[in-house]
């Protein structure tokens, strides 16, 4: 069985949902941060005429999970589900392959890494 990485950047102000619905749909570890950054707009607001011309970096969440693979599909459903507005800003979604994961603590690997022991 497959892990993979899911990393998601969005507005700081929808990550209170967004760990909700992850909480409901199983998710059992998640590490968040907070940086700066900007898309393709170059941190252009939706309402200003013009876009930047150098990049404005705005504040973003960057939300890491790691899963089993084959729950990638339904957890990227869910994250663009809560955070789509249709406005700009909403977000940028990265899935990445794990090769492995370790606990530290018990030297447990792989999806026993991941599962309460």
């Amino acid at each position: 069985m497959g892990l993979s990485k899911i990393e998601i950047i969005t507005n700081m102000s929808k990550f209170s949902r967004l760990k909700s619905s992850l909480s409901k749909a199983g998710v059992s570890g998640m590490t968040v941060m907070q940086v700066l950054g900007c898309g393709i707009e170059k941190g252009t607001q939706e309402y200003e005429v013009e876009e930047n011309e150098e990049m404005e970096l705005l504040p973003k969440q960057q939300i890491n999970l790691v899963v089993e693979s084959e729950k990638v599909d339904e957890i990227v459903e869910l994250v663009k589900q809560e955070l789509y507005t249709g406005h700009i800003g909403d977000g940028k979604i990265f899935v990445y392959s794990i090769d492995n994961v370790i606990r530290v603590r018990t030297g447990d690997e792989g999806l026993d890494a991941l599962s309460h022991s």
